[in-house]
């Protein structure tokens, strides 16, 4: 059954992301310049775990059951977990609330400052570092709009 499951989820890989290929190939150059960069990649590892599955069906499954840090006490593995999904959480909220050209450089900031917890100048040279990148790259290189935030949208800044 765990092999049927996998081809099937293989299968379905393989459909939605060479969907995805074939649509984007009637938009202009920017849009389908994301949904090529993944889909064609996304296409080919499917097909390779689903034909790497084919070749070797004697191969069994590895399984792993989930476990926290064995040389710690599960207390505070189970802390650290919750703080990390914590931080992804606040860096989607942010997004939803500032859009993403205010969150990356804020979730930088925040976490170098408050988790590292690294000196003031580090953490902001880190932020303005990565604003720059995020800004030049995606803004100025590849013209990507980003959405507006839910804050500015209220606001009516955006």
């Amino acid at each position: 059954m765990e092999r049927m499951s996998s081809r099937i989820l293989g299968i379905a890989v393989m459909l939605v992301s060479g969907a995805a290929v074939v649509i984007a190939m009637d938009w202009p150059l920017k849009a389908r310049l994301f949904p090529i960069a993944i889909g064609i990649p996304v296409f080919c590892m499917a097909a390779a775990e689903l034909v790497w599955g084919m070749l070797r069906p004697d191969a069994r499954l590895a399984t792993m059951d989930f476990r926290f840090a064995e040389h710690l006490p599960s207390k505070i593995a189970a802390r650290r977990t919750a703080i990390a999904i914590g931080w992804m959480l606040g860096f989607l909220a942010g997004i939803a609330l500032v859009g993403f050209p205010v969150a990356v450089p804020l979730m930088v900031f925040l976490y170098a400052k408050l988790q590292g917890p690294e000196p003031w100048g580090l953490s902001l040279a880190l932020a303005v570092g990565v604003w720059a990148l995020f800004y030049g790259v995606f803004d100025r290189l590849l013209h990507l709009p980003f959405p507006a935030g839910w804050i500015q949208a209220w606001l009516g800044l955006a």
